[in-house]
């Protein structure tokens, strides 16, 4: 398993130097996707500047850009994936990451069955312009705090298959999964479609390591459903360069335990 940290590239020098391999940017903090090619020329540059390699970004659609109730802007929706994915592909970035809970929230007393008819269309929608730029978009669940719909492992391996593209795939988040899923036959279940994984505490996102967590459940459905890729570490920190060593040392030991 590799394992990386969701930072901006400036902590690349600390993390390589910890024993990260990899870092995950912010789609449109780091892509610049509501601004002009004019503002992604010096974030381009950061990037591939960074020691480490960014292979992934989340945080794909703004809030204001909604995929379900009255007001889809298809068309929208279509203009911003490609500049997203345009833009992934110029960075090396070959995953994004679709939790996006504000702009796939369903508005109360809108229709549910039309709701997810509409995240199907969206997700069909995506997955050519992303195959078309070499790009993986990963489904992640997340918990009922911040979103009503995708909220279980379940239930997004489910709309991943109603997508039915090869460009369409699933991640599995810690975090969210110790909050409120703790399903690990869902793991095992739609493992084919694992391409990626976030994790942190769930008591206050921390990095593995800083507060009591027992991600042994976690790590073992992962294991059964014969997981062997990226591991993000989501999470709040105090000192990220600091703290960085520790996390990895600790990460990487409870990867290890359940090889």
């Amino acid at each position: 398993m590799k394992l990386g940290v969701c930072a901006d590239p400036q902590f690349s020098p600390a993390l390589a130097e910890a024993g990260f391999e990899f870092i995950e940017l912010n789609v449109q903090r780091h892509l610049k996707t509501v601004e002009d090619d004019a503002a992604f020329v010096p974030e381009l540059a950061r990037i591939q500047a960074s020691p480490l390699p960014a292979i992934a970004a989340n945080s794909f659609v703004p809030g204001n850009l909604k995929i379900t109730g009255p007001d889809v802007d298809m068309d929208a929706l279509k203009r911003y994936a490609r500049v997203a994915f345009t833009r992934a592909q110029q960075a090396g970035i070959g995953t994004i990451v679709f939790g996006s809970g504000g702009a796939r929230r369903i508005p109360d007393d809108f229709d549910r069955d039309i709701a997810w008819q509409q995240l199907v269309a969206f997700g069909k929608l995506i997955g050519p312009i992303a195959q078309q730029h070499a790009v993986m978009v990963v489904v992640e669940p997340l918990n009922q705090r911040e979103c009503n719909v995708l909220t279980s492992v379940r239930e997004s391996g489910r709309y991943v298959e109603d997508v039915d593209h090869p460009h369409v795939r699933l991640l599995v988040d810690g975090y969210h999964w110790l909050l409120d899923d703790k399903d690990d036959d869902a793991i095992v279940t739609y493992g084919p479609l694992l391409c990626h994984v976030h994790i942190a505490t769930p008591q206050s996102r921390l990095a593995p390591g800083f507060e009591d967590c027992d991600f042994s459940g976690f790590l073992h459905a992962l294991k059964g459903a014969g997981y062997d890729g990226p591991i993000s570490i989501e999470s709040r920190w105090d000192d990220m360069g600091a703290q960085a060593g520790a996390a990895f040392r600790y990460l990487q030991n409870l990867a290890t335990l359940q090889t």
